[in-house]
């Protein structure tokens, strides 16, 4: 069978979420609980978008097969279903930074990377000192300077679409730098917090900080509006795009379709991406 698992993380203390050797990832972290709750030697897991070091996420997906044997066996002597058992003992296993919300089984066809029909982000911004908070130093970004919200959402504009983000991205031999951004907006929160909300059907390595180190270097006043598009136009990376640290972004959001389009959105997503790779 397959389950899906939707968890939370605090990334300050990880590696990002693939495993490497040696080093503390989310990817890591989890498959060692499962493993271990599961009482199997190995796990393997899929999640719907790997975030970089020290990202965070509210709304990650993962999905894992598993015999049913072997989920029904994680009861044991408790009244409890097998899938509350298993969010319960993983909760108990993880580190605080690390907590599972629900486990489910999945409909057929579901996967959590390729049955996506979007991820969104967030990334939040104190610019100004009387927004400055000690408890959220880990997930909100300290400005050195006031952000122009405007100025900033109007060189979003061009953005937004279908394109090659090769200017925003970090480059990986074989894969397409070609995403479609549905949404990208700031506004500020009630406290006065500056929210970049960004929608896509999928990202690149380091795309979205790379876009919010852009966008804040025209909320700054550094560049003109026009700047964001003539660096997406030029198809590689401008060095003058810093970008932004990764303690302001937090995967908050994966969309997925009805249940019986499911298995449909995952060949279509395969079938793009072999295309636009080859």
């Amino acid at each position: 069978m397959r389950l899906r698992i939707d968890l939370a993380y605090d990334g300050s203390d990880f590696h990002g979420w693939a495993g490497q050797p040696g080093l503390r990832t989310v990817q890591g972290t989890l498959t060692t609980a499962l493993a271990t709750v599961l009482r199997v030697p190995s796990v393997s897991v899929t999640c719907a978008g790997r975030t970089d070091t020290g990202v965070h996420a509210r709304g990650q997906v993962v999905h894992l097969d598993v015999e049913r044997a072997v989920l029904e066996a994680v009861t044991g002597r408790s009244a409890d279903d097998p899938l509350t058992s298993l969010v319960r003992r993983l909760n108990g296993l993880l580190p605080p930074d690390v907590r599972v919300r629900r486990a489910a089984e999945a409909a057929d066809g579901f996967d959590a990377r390729f049955s996506a029909l979007w991820r969104r982000y967030a990334y939040r911004i104190a610019d100004r000192p009387e927004q400055l908070d000690p408890l959220a130093r880990s997930h909100v970004l300290a400005a050195a300077r006031p952000l122009d919200a405007d100025l900033m959402n109007e060189a979003s504009v061009p953005l937004v679409g279908r394109h090659d983000f090769a200017s925003f991205c970090k480059q990986r031999e074989g894969a397409t730098t070609i995403r479609t951004l549905l949404d990208l907006t700031w506004a500020r929160r009630d406290d006065g917090v500056l929210v970049g909300t960004v929608r896509a059907d999928a990202f690149c390595h380091s795309m979205v900080r790379a876009l919010v180190g852009c966008l804040i270097s025209v909320g700054e006043g550094r560049r003109p509006v026009s700047w964001a598009a003539e660096v997406l136009h030029a198809q590689r990376r401008d060095p003058g795009v810093a970008v932004a640290p990764a303690l302001g972004l937090t995967l908050e959001e994966v969309a997925y379709p009805v249940d019986d389009e499911l298995a449909a959105r995952s060949l279509l997503t395969r079938a793009r991406r072999v295309r636009e790779d080859a």
